[in-house]
């Protein structure tokens, strides 16, 4: 979706490789996750889809508007979530252990990770971002395996290796194109 909205609303071109990433990287992701999409689970598939849409154009904004400072927005993002969370359960029960768990997530994983992107987005190409944000997808698995001993499927792993590899070729491609300029 980056590459697409970066394509269509500003300007930016999409090369060979990055185009080769990008397609590489969407047959690992429906490896990892194929084979669980349902139809009786439409609200939560709809909702998966839609996420990455809506970083899409979180992206697209901060590459467009890159004097703008989005980190702000980030945190109202944050308290709006919240919000939406309790007013749409009907009780909440949670331990002081969870919510531990929930702050040292918001706040390091999910507050930390996107206040990075959103800064690094401003002068890092779309197309670019969007294949560095699947590593996520990739590490997920990896974590829940190291520290909860969650076993990933093997759809999962070989997903996840055909992401990472598609990583992977995308940054050599920055960084051969970034020894070629310096040569220069």
């Amino acid at each position: 979706f980056l590459a697409i909205f970066g394509y269509f609303f500003l300007k930016e071109k999409i090369s060979r490789i990055t185009l080769a990433s990008i397609i590489l990287a969407m047959a690992g992701v429906l490896l990892m996750v194929g084979n669980s999409l349902t139809p009786g689970e439409l609200s939560g598939n709809l909702a998966a889809f839609s996420m990455p849409i809506t970083f899409a154009v979180l992206i697209i904004i901060v590459r467009k508007f890159p004097t703008v400072d989005m980190v702000p927005a980030q945190f109202v993002a944050g308290i709006c979530c919240c919000l939406i969370g309790y007013l749409l359960s009907s009780k909440i029960m949670i331990s002081p252990n969870d919510i531990f768990l929930g702050f040292v997530a918001g706040f390091f994983q999910v507050g930390l990770g996107f206040i990075f992107i959103t800064t690094g987005a401003r002068t890092t190409p779309s197309a670019m971002v969007g294949i560095i944000m699947l590593s996520e997808s990739v590490l997920g698995p990896i974590w829940a395996f190291l520290f909860v001993s969650e076993r990933p499927s093997l759809f999962g792993l070989i997903g996840g290796a055909v992401i990472l590899t598609a990583v992977l070729i995308q940054f050599y491609s920055l960084l051969n194109k970034r020894k070629k300029s310096i040569s220069h």
